[in-house]
């Protein structure tokens, strides 16, 4: 497997916004290009990144490290949960009362189950991702953990049956 060319010009320099409202700090080529490698493969060994990219290891490192304590980057193995044992993943999308909105994401995140969860506009207030064993773990989650939560005024269940595409290489360019 060859890896695909990286750019990156040592003149860009880390920019970062003010940690107020909950913004994130603007990445560089060099933030960028670390990624990509990370996207490619999370094991590969920072020397290697750093020889790939012509910068000290010690510099990739340290941008890593600070991706991985920021947010902006998680390094970990992606399972498929067919594959896993879990024959029944599902979406839900959830009707929330306006003034409930945070603490139902909250309290929807604590639940084992639920691997995804996001505040939207449009259709639903808010969708979840669940994975489960069966058809009867799906309807215990459902009747009994998510009903259990206040705010919720409804909800739809989408049964995921095959995945097609699922991909962490993104935002790269």
């Amino acid at each position: 497997m060859t890896t695909p060319a990286l750019a990156y010009d040592s003149r860009m320099v880390m920019r970062s916004l003010p940690a107020a409202g909950g913004r994130r700090p603007l990445l560089d080529d060099l933030d960028k290009a670390i990624i990509k490698c990370l996207q490619l493969d999370g094991r590969r060994p920072y020397a290697q990144i750093g020889r790939e990219l012509k910068v000290p290891e010690a510099t990739v490192r340290q941008r890593a490290e600070r991706l991985i304590s920021r947010g902006v980057v998680q390094v970990v193995g992606v399972t498929d949960p067919l594959a896993m044992g879990f024959g029944q993943p599902a979406f839900i999308g959830l009707h929330v009362d306006s003034n409930r909105i945070e603490d139902t994401a909250e309290r929807l995140a604590a639940l084992e189950e639920v691997t995804y969860v996001v505040v939207t506009a449009g259709r639903f207030d808010m969708i979840c991702e669940v994975v489960c064993e069966d058809n009867e773990h799906l309807l215990r989650v459902l009747t009994e953990e998510i009903a259990a939560i206040d705010g919720i005024r409804s909800t739809e269940t989408m049964v995921e049956l095959r995945f097609v595409k699922e991909s962490y290489r993104w935002g790269t360019r």
